[in-house]
């Protein structure tokens, strides 16, 4: 079941403080049925992929492939996620806004030449890891972020864009109609 976890006013709808169940105050956090807490978004998408392993959406554990996928995972995770922080950050400063997207069209330009003639991250196999990066790419637009200058990501972002498990997810979140 999910429920919005606002991390400006860190209440949750019933009036809880997110706090007193995450004490770092961010999302993701997924609660097991057993009340056992998962945070970090790479934790938690590798817990749900091995759920339905028919699925897919991970190689299998101890692979070659499920470490390159933990690799990618990291690398959306610390080199994009990390650095579109100070982007959301009020009070951050044009200069220090300038030097994110920097940062990040650096790390954009490499993966865009990662991307070149691959369906998907891993290959020809959707994983886990591309729903992440799709996410995170999502947010260049309302960040003013410009990635019309690399091909192979505009191409692999209408792919993901375009799955249905895709479109119904972010019909759910209210991202598009």
């Amino acid at each position: 079941e999910a429920i919005p976890a606002p991390t400006k006013t860190h209440k949750l709808p019933d009036g809880t403080d997110y706090y007193t169940i995450n004490p770092l105050g961010y999302v993701p956090l997924l609660e097991l049925d057993d009340g056992t807490r998962l945070r970090e978004g790479p934790a938690i998408v590798q817990y749900i992929a091995d759920q339905a392993p028919a699925r897919n959406l991970a190689p299998a554990n101890g692979t070659l492939a499920r470490y390159q996928m933990q690799s990618w995972l990291t690398f959306v995770g610390m080199e994009l996620h990390g650095k579109f922080g100070p982007l959301f950050t009020p009070g951050t400063s044009d200069e220090a806004k300038a030097a994110a997207k920097t940062r990040l069209s650096g790390r954009l330009q490499w993966l865009d030449g990662e991307l070149a003639g691959k369906q998907y991250l891993m290959g020809d196999q959707f994983t886990v890891a591309d729903g992440y990066l799709f996410t995170v790419t999502n947010w260049a637009g309302a960040v003013g972020l410009d990635i019309s200058g690399f091909p192979n990501l505009l191409a692999y972002r209408a792919r993901v864009g375009a799955r249905p498990g895709v479109i119904a997810a972010m019909k759910a979140e209210g991202l598009i109609k």
